[in-house]
């Protein structure tokens, strides 16, 4: 197949601490033979050096030695790896309820997330937690990985018990769907390969999965949303550069300019240097106006009816990441897409302070408009950060809620 026919699927993994997610993702590694051989040369001699028979396969994507000593993940670990099929951007984030935040950190871009279960434990505190956080962050996908199933015999009836009771907390939490998969992260079953030892289940394996399921839904017909990043001046002349990320443009549309209301016609598009009639979604651009509008970084221009919810009064679900607790009447700048506005926090849904790794609700007033979207409509223009003013730090990421 052509490099240039292949497509890229951005997923992250979460799962309770020993669920096996670091092995289930060394043992994806290893099976689709995305690893050199030196790499596992050295997850061998260290396995050795353990005491262990085999090749720990967790050590290869536990590699910071503080993890290695402990057994656990701790931080966000981002691995590429690609199949004849499609390439991969891989998350595997810490599995603690104190990281949380690297969770949503690791999941804010992806299109699929695996949720790792213990065959033995079933749905744990820390499984719903990380349903919730896929359901918040609308995660396109959700992959149910029920690990271990070698420790329970490989029962199906094990593996439905745990499937029923998830799908419970996903109906609550307004989850759409999920695709559950049992497997033995240990010995490889229903990982890359079909597992012999489960003929019960009729699925696909992991990857298997993984290769198939629909990626870049972005719709060409969804309304167009172009943050402006730079305004390039030729002389009299300008244009406005940044990344379309929704929809498309064509020379020739009329556009919004928000939060002006202005209005005016795109008479140029500039692609990587080129000419074009036309723009799509994630692509980056340059657009020439045909009125020399007052348009600076931070609006945003739009085309047909369907535009955003321009206010004031901007009310969120939101993950707390930092270790500084939010409070009412906090200060604070927020950054919506490539614009940034100071902002004071009016209400917590009711709790007192959000404290690192909370989930909870925000309600915030601007001191200038900002152009949103329903992050359940567009995860770009839906969602923002909560900054501290006083030196930079993100403090809260939020997810729209009109």
């Amino acid at each position: 197949m052509s490099g240039a026919t292949i497509d890229t699927l951005r997923f992250a993994t979460a799962g309770s601490v020993d669920d096996g997610k670091s092995t289930l993702v060394g043992r994806l590694l290893h099976d689709s033979k995305s690893i050199l051989t030196d790499q596992l040369e050295a997850v061998a001699h260290a396995s050795r050096n353990r005491g262990q028979d085999t090749p720990d396969l967790a050590l290869l994507t536990d590699g910071l030695r503080a993890e290695r000593e402990q057994g656990i993940t701790i931080d966000v670990a981002y691995r590429y790896f690609a199949t004849p099929k499609r390439r991969f951007i891989l998350a595997d984030t810490p599995g603690h309820v104190q990281y949380t935040r690297n969770m949503v950190t690791g999941a804010s871009t992806a299109e699929l997330a695996i949720v790792l279960i213990d065959a033995r434990n079933g749905v744990v505190e820390q499984t719903r937690r990380h349903a919730a956080v896929a359901a918040l962050l609308r995660v396109p996908h959700v992959v149910l990985a029920v690990n271990k199933m070698d420790l329970v015999g490989y029962e199906e009836k094990d593996f439905q018990r745990i499937v029923e009771d998830f799908a419970g907390h996903a109906a609550e939490l307004g989850l759409p769907g999920f695709t559950p998969i049992p497997v033995s992260a240990l010995v490889g079953d229903n990982v890359v390969e079909r597992s012999a030892r489960m003929d019960w289940y009729r699925g696909p394996s992991l990857l298997d999965f993984l290769e198939n399921v629909p990626v870049g839904t972005q719709k060409v017909d969804a309304p167009a949303r172009f943050p402006v990043q730079y305004v390039i001046r030729h002389g009299e002349l300008r244009s406005y550069a940044g990344q379309l990320v929704s929809g498309s443009l064509r020379v020739g549309d009329r556009v919004t300019v928000h939060p002006s209301g202005a209005s005016s016609e795109i008479t140029g598009i500039d692609l990587l240097g080129t000419e074009s009639e036309v723009a799509f979604a994630p692509q980056s651009i340059a657009v020439r106006l045909a009125d020399q509008r007052d348009i600076s970084r931070g609006d945003m221009l739009t085309t047909g009816v369907e535009v955003p919810a321009l206010t004031q009064e901007v009310r969120a679900a939101v993950c707390h990441l930092a270790d500084r607790p939010l409070r009412v009447g906090d200060r604070v700048l927020v950054r919506h897409t490539t614009r940034t506005v100071k902002a004071i926090v009016k209400d917590l849904g009711g709790a007192s302070e959000l404290r690192a790794n909370d989930l909870g609700r925000i309600g915030l007033r601007t001191a200038e408009p900002l152009a949103l979207d329903d992050y359940a409509v567009s995860r770009r223009t839906g969602a923002f950060i909560v900054i501290d003013p006083a030196d930079g730090a993100t403090l809260t990421a939020g997810m729209v809620e009109l």
